[in-house]
């Protein structure tokens, strides 16, 4: 049915939105004002903040068939300077009505008001010949209508397949962070919080859903019904979400009331017990965590199927990839368990941090990510702890240093203003940085004392917008408010109180100032004179050292206030420092053997050990490595090895270290090591350098044949050991150990004769399907059973074993789907191109491929998004000849009007010069080590 414009006059005596009525034809009225004396009033990318929208109310008629929409909304607005404009966002949207409404609802004008575009900055202007006063209310009403999105931003279209391969639309939208102003015109910054009553009009074969829950569902005629939505809280644009679909939906209610749903596609509704479980669960921890009930009367989360992030924290309407959100006990591994758990739980965080206090704009967006990122580890340690979620924060800080020591880092909070900068904040440093200094936080500060804190922040600033600033007032002045005056420990910023930190006083934004507003991370180089330990601190680089010209100027002005712990041979107890000076001391003792130092690698920071530090640790961990936490084991050795890679320390050293790990037991420390070594193997494997190459094997599977031969190929174990049994066995294979082989064959050709229906072990899946796609009846056999899988997961698995294999044709085969979209979703496409490239056989053929296909991959993903990111990080990561970086440069070169912008670029540039330093420095040493018979 054709959307019939609603007369404007018609509104006037409506208490509720835009109800259906039969207008006259508008070509029959005044002619709309002219516009051709007027120019656009609005020069800035962000809007104008003397116009601010109060209430919006929101009718939308999606076409399932056309893939076309039309809308109209009427926007409360209070305007505080005197104007004849109202400038808002609008992009790619066809207004075709506009006027302004006093207080009354009476039209300002009897003519439509002309509306002027401004493409560039996404932003249109209505002008009122009768001047908007200040101080009053007005009402802006407008008449659009648009095409569905095709990508992933917006109102997009999506769709999936059924069992019996029938092809289903739906409509569903992602508007973080500024495309709510492609799916109808709004104020979409942040700060412009509004409340939002929202109608969608459907056939009666879908459901809509939006923020709220339905209040009333009104019958239009024999095809068309319209669920009209209870208003919502005041919240940001980028928060409002509305589907179309014909999704099935289990639902439970928490403790405190709270209607919490999960949608999938029909074929898949018994994936979606898990995650409701889920976040019954985590939704009752938060409300008792942040001591503040969740606002809203319902919590849908749904599986969507073309999704280009994780998941979308849309207030109330959550929207995930189905990876992120579906859990098959006979395809997911104990890590997909882990991973559904943990998007749900940052998902869910967001619902007060990020949704209930936002940030005021979008350079500290990791005031939602960092502490989304975060509360993941909190409540799901909490509330599953038999997940160990905790062996996993090492890697997210891990993951954050490993940007941040190269000098194309960011800062946490960056300025940011154009769609595509803001979209590029969405990255490690928001994210896992982010984390990593709130949790040095709360152990600074203690869990109490940092909870406190945060609750207060939310309640100060609760439904408005806060700053980085807002959010150290009130962990520094947790003994203002009633409910927190018996708290063991006050801190203030004008009475600074006494810390743990033994005789320090805290003063809190100057210290949090160092960790937020300069990027990188410090080294801490630590030295024994007599009693006392030497402490220095400098900014770690890993692709500049010392000796390098440029290294004063790199270091110039960085410095950080560092909460230092440390443990020592002679107490149990954990030492505090705070470090506030490039060099300074403690007193640690004579009787002293050994010093670790960031216990638990609670600090966001990295540590060298001067002079015979690291030999004597060394010999700590070959005599007694239980002597050290599994967290103490897994930072030293991450910190050897980086510092292998930035030339501080030599390899054999690292290697060295990493020889206790025969007698390691914990899973943690032991993938650390393995890790690197795998790292190394793969670079001179895809280098081709034979002789080290095969002593590096022969060492990998000498050194650790007894733990790989002592996994079991089955589901068995904890999440931790069902993780180490995945990647062993994965890596056993790929280094062509001959039992991993023949039992991964052995158990591909079971499960080809029983023509795929045979279930192997989720652990092992990947692994078995990995050395099966290697003959051409097992590649497309696979290729066959993706097209038909209802899992999503077990999907990625065979994708992965596709693009294992060493035939470039077939390879090729697998960009050409991707790119094409129909048998691979677009969403994995920037998947395929990195798994081709990780594979030896596949880097030259993906980083060519993206080359080729650069416009079509930026049509489809946008700039600045993280499929691009990943694109460009994962084809470009393994190069490591100057050759390579110059061919990379040049590439970079020739889309400078298109990605100038782009920070990843730096980021490509530097891993790649890093990659060449690393085989000028140790190359030779790594061969040195393995022919001298170590193995």
């Amino acid at each position: 049915m054709v959307w019939v414009r609603l007369v404007v006059l018609g509104l006037l005596s409506l208490a509720i939105p835009l109800q259906a009525s039969e207008p006259p034809n508008p070509t029959a009225g005044p002619p709309p004002l002219d516009t051709g004396s007027l120019s656009f009033p609005w020069s800035r990318l962000r809007l104008p903040g003397y116009i601010v929208p109060l209430h919006y109310h929101l009718v939308l008629h999606p076409n399932l068939t056309t893939l076309s929409y039309t809308g109209t909304v009427r926007i409360e607005l209070r305007v505080e300077n005197n104007t004849n404009w109202v400038v808002l966002h609008s992009n790619r949207l066809r207004i075709t009505w506009a006027t302004v409404l006093d207080q009354n609802l009476a039209p300002l004008s009897d003519r439509a008001l002309p509306v002027l575009h401004h493409p560039t900055h996404e932003q249109a202007a209505v002008f009122s010949p009768k001047i908007l006063s200040c101080g009053q209310k007005y009402f802006l009403f407008l008449e659009f209508e648009a095409e569905l999105e095709e990508g992933f931003y917006g109102f997009y279209k999506s769709s999936y397949r059924t069992s019996s391969g029938e092809t289903r639309i739906l409509a569903s939208t992602h508007f973080e962070p500024t495309s709510a102003r492609t799916a109808f015109p709004c104020f979409d910054e942040p700060s412009f919080k509004a409340n939002y009553t929202i109608s969608i009009r459907r056939s009666p074969a879908h459901t809509a859903l939006s923020n709220m829950p339905v209040e009333k569902t009104v019958v239009l005629d024999d095809v068309l019904v319209e669920d009209r939505f209870t208003a919502s809280v005041r919240m940001s644009s980028y928060l409002v979400a509305f589907i179309v679909c014909d999704f099935s939906s289990v639902s439970e209610t928490t403790a405190s009331g709270v209607k919490v749903s999960v949608y999938a596609a029909p074929d898949k509704l018994q994936q979606t017990h898990y995650a409701l479980k889920a976040a019954v669960k985590l939704l009752e921890f938060y409300e008792e965590y942040f001591n503040i009930n969740y606002p809203l009367p319902k919590q849908d989360l749904v599986a969507i199927p073309d999704f280009q992030s994780g998941a979308m924290e849309n207030w109330g309407l959550i929207t995930f990839r189905e990876t992120s959100l579906l859990y098959d006990p006979a395809t997911s591994t104990g890590s997909d368990r882990l991973w559904v758990t943990k998007v749900i739980a940052h998902e869910l965080a967001h619902q007060w941090f990020g949704n209930l206090v936002t940030m005021e704009w979008w350079n500290d967006i990791w005031l939602n990510e960092g502490f989304a990122n975060y509360m993941e580890y909190i409540s799901v340690e909490a509330t599953y702890p038999e997940l160990q979620v905790e062996d996993y924060l090492l890697n997210t800080c891990f993951a954050a240093i490993s940007q941040d020591s190269l000098n194309s880092s960011r800062p946490i909070s960056s300025a940011a203003e154009s769609p595509t900068q803001i979209k590029e904040m969405f990255d490690t440093m928001s994210y896992n940085k982010g984390a990593c200094v709130l949790h040095m936080l709360r152990q600074y500060m203690t869990d109490k004392v940092f909870q406190s804190g945060i609750v207060r922040y939310l309640r100060r600033y609760i439904y408005g917008n806060a700053r980085n600033q807002d959010l150290w007032d009130s962990l520094a002045n947790t003994c203002s408010e009633d409910d927190f005056t018996s708290d063991e420990h006050c801190y203030n910023r004008r009475q600074a109180a006494k810390n743990k930190y033994v005789g320090e006083h805290l003063d809190l934004t100057t210290m949090m100032n160092t960790w937020i507003l300069q990027k990188g991370v410090p080294l801490v180089t630590v030295a024994r004179q007599g009693s006392r330990l030497l402490l220095k601190q400098e900014r770690f680089l890993r692709t500049t050292h010392p000796s390098d010209p440029a290294w004063p100027g790199l270091q110039q002005g960085y410095l950080w206030h560092i909460p230092l712990t440390y443990r020592t041979d002679s107490s149990p107890s954990i030492h505090r420092h705070l470090l506030t000076t490039p060099t300074d001391s403690v007193e640690v003792g004579e009787e002293v053997g050994w010093v670790k130092v960031n216990v638990d690698m609670a600090g966001y920071y990295l540590v060298h050990y001067d002079g015979s530090g690291w030999d004597v640790l060394t010999q700590l961990l070959k005599d007694n490595h239980t002597a050290l936490s599994y967290m103490d084991r897994t930072h030293l050795i991450h910190n050897a090895f980086q510092l292998t890679t930035a030339g501080r320390l030599s390899i054999n050293k690292a290697l060295d270290l990493i020889g206790y790990l025969q007698s390691e037991s914990h899973t943690v420390p032991l993938l650390e090591g393995l890790a690197h070594l795998e790292a190394f193997y793969r670079m001179v494997e895809r280098i081709d350098i034979p002789d080290i190459t095969q002593n590096l094997r022969t060492y990998i599977l000498g050194y650790f044949r007894s733990v790989i031969d002592g996994q079991t190929w089955s589901d068995k174990g904890s999440v931790s050991e069902r993780r180490l049994r995945s990647e062993l066995l994965s890596l056993a294979c790929h280094l062509e150990h001959r039992p991993c082989m023949e039992q991964a064959k052995h158990r591909f050709t079971r499960w080809l004769d029983s023509n795929s229906t045979l279930r192997l072990p989720a652990d092992v899946t990947e692994t078995v399907y990995s050395i099966g796609a290697q003959e051409d009846r097992g590649w497309e056999a696979l290729l066959n059973t993706y097209t038909r899988s209802l899992s999503e997961t077990h999907k990625d698995k065979i994708l992965s074993a596709l693009a294992s294999s060493q035939d470039t044709n077939k390879l090729h085969r697998l960009l050409e789907l991707g790119l094409e979209g129909h048998v691979i979703r677009t969403q994995d496409l920037d998947s395929v191109i990195v798994m081709v490239a990780r594979n030896p056989r596949g880097h030259h053929l993906a980083w060519s491929y993206v080359q080729k296909h650069w416009s079509t991959l930026v049509e489809k993903f946008q700039l600045g998004s993280f499929s691009i990111r990943n694109i460009i990080i994962g084809t470009t990561a393994q190069f490591s000849s100057t050759e390579e970086l110059s061919e990379v440069r040049v590439f970079f070169e020739s889309i400078r009007k298109q990605g100038s912008q782009l920070r990843v670029m730096q980021v490509a540039m530097d891993n790649i010069q890093k990659n060449i330093l690393w085989l000028q420095r140790n190359l030779g040493t790594l061969r040195s080590w393995l022919d001298q018979g170590i193995v």
